[in-house]
């Protein structure tokens, strides 16, 4: 019998993760954001969780810090296509106060909760390089206490789930930024983006990233 491909065990995955109830996010969701992308990519982004928008199309970086996100990408000559795109928590984390809602970082129990989901996510796909977008990811995958404005950019290889992994700013950090300080953590982003390009061409000892 034919092993199923990459892209139906992760179809699979995301089915079971729909009705996941392991921790009380699973209370305010809309929909499970399980991610998206080339599931046979060398290469895989892995932010915090989604917000509004996220929760509400079950996409992730879909909204304002998507679009930055894409645009950095195509800075490095890569789309969506060339790469899968995941959160380490699969549901939105937020606080209600009457009609307002705000996003707010995932806690320990949850992030613990959805590695059930984030591990054999990247066990599958087997990146050569993961980028970690902001510090709950490089905290969940690199190491705990991640200093990100000292340690973005530089590579690891201690992590379990690909020879190569390394963190960058998150989009919605860099958004939050204005003026000089805008465009210099916004060339952070591409900098480090095209590092990773870089790592998954030498690590491949292919002339180019292509995935056809």
């Amino acid at each position: 019998m034919q092993e199923p491909s990459k892209a139906e065990q992760l179809a699979a995955l995301a089915e079971q993760a729909k009705n996941c109830t392991a921790c009380p996010l699973a209370e305010t969701r809309t929909n499970v954001v399980f991610g998206e992308g080339n599931p046979e990519a060398p290469l895989v982004f892995v932010g915090e969780g989604p917000g509004a928008q996220e929760d509400a199309t079950g996409r992730p970086f879909v909204g304002r810090a998507g679009q930055l996100l894409d645009e950095c990408l195509a800075a490095c000559k890569l789309s969506r296509k060339h790469v899968y795109i995941c959160n380490v928590v699969k549901c939105r984390a937020c606080i209600r106060e009457g009609r307002s809602v705000q996003n707010r970082a995932p806690r320990p129990a949850e992030i613990d909760a959805c590695s059930r989901w984030l591990d054999p996510q990247l066990t599958i796909i087997s990146p050569l390089v993961i980028v970690c977008l902001g510090a709950p990811s490089a905290n969940t995958l690199i190491h705990s206490g991640f200093r990100m404005l000292a340690e973005r950019g530089q590579w690891f290889s201690n992590s379990r789930y690909a020879p190569h992994i390394m963190a960058a700013l998150h989009p919605a950090y860099i958004l939050r930024q204005q003026g000089a300080s805008f465009e210099e953590a916004r060339r952070w982003l591409i900098n480090d983006i095209e590092a990773a390009r870089v790592r998954v061409v030498e690590a491949r000892k292919a002339p180019k990233l292509t995935l056809f």
